[in-house]
């Protein structure tokens, strides 16, 4: 009897929890759209996005040239080679929360940069003064995101000459390892997740940058990073998220 009435006391607080998780996904699947102007529009209508400078970049990158399958869906898609892009939500919220340091003239690392996407939205923020860098393993992505930046500069002036004078670039790499050329950056997103925080990320991070990263194995958290003047760092949770693990490349290139 004792047990039943624990079971009873139990459940209205499990499906509150039910209910605040099914909430969430609901919200982010009902931001797709049919138009990129719709979808990012249900984005700022939900919350997910608020600021203006992120706003305006998302609506200036058209996700019909990173992907190619529902592009406009709230959802990850593939983009070939086992890959998918991100939920449209997913970044949105890497660009919210990095907009204070993707400021005219910065710095950018985006690794594990996919198709592109991410790398153009935050090119546009940070103005043509400023340098974005993608790292992606498989050199499959790596072609396919600069065909698609070439595609999005026949539209766009500031990605064109950006492109031209290389302050946008795709490279392939381990992303564990952050940048081949070991520079650094005011703002860092990763698309992968690590069991453990990389330590050569965290080198790469200026003083005053922010970091943001799934952290974990089987089940992640996403934590945004900041870097204070004396290299310190501290740590914000946001949400867990299932995210694919930074690994070493696939023994071959085949589209999946």
């Amino acid at each position: 009897m004792v047990y039943r009435s624990h079971i009873f006391l139990f459940l209205p607080i499990l499906l509150l929890i039910c209910s605040f998780i099914l909430s969430l996904f609901r919200m982010a699947w009902e931001c797709s759209a049919s138009s990129n102007a719709a979808l990012v529009r249900n984005l700022n209508l939900a919350g997910i996005i608020s600021k203006p400078r992120v706003i305006e970049a998302m609506k200036h990158t058209d996700r019909k040239f990173y992907c190619p399958h529902f592009s406009y869906a709230d959802s990850p898609q593939s983009i070939g080679y086992s890959a998918t892009i991100s939920a449209p939500h997913m970044h949105g919220t890497a660009l919210e929360q990095l907009e204070s340091k993707l400021q005219p003239g910065a710095r950018v690392l985006d690794v594990g940069s996919g198709s592109g996407y991410l790398v153009a939205a935050m090119a546009r923020m940070v103005g043509k003064a400023g340098y974005v860098k993608g790292v992606e393993h498989i050199q499959g992505l790596v072609d396919l995101s600069k065909k698609n930046l070439q595609e999005d500069a026949k539209h766009d002036p500031l990605i064109e000459d950006m492109l031209k004078q290389k302050r946008i670039e795709i490279v392939r790499g381990d992303g564990r390892l952050g940048s081949p050329q070991d520079e650094q950056f005011d703002a860092i997103h990763v698309g992968a997740a690590a069991p453990d925080l990389p330590k050569r990320l965290t080198e790469q991070l200026k003083p005053h940058g922010k970091m943001i990263i799934p952290v974990g194995t089987t089940f992640q958290d996403i934590f945004v990073y900041d870097k204070d003047a004396h290299g310190n760092l501290s740590k914000k949770f946001l949400f867990s998220v299932r995210y694919v693990p930074l690994t070493d490349p696939p023994s071959d290139y085949e589209d999946m």
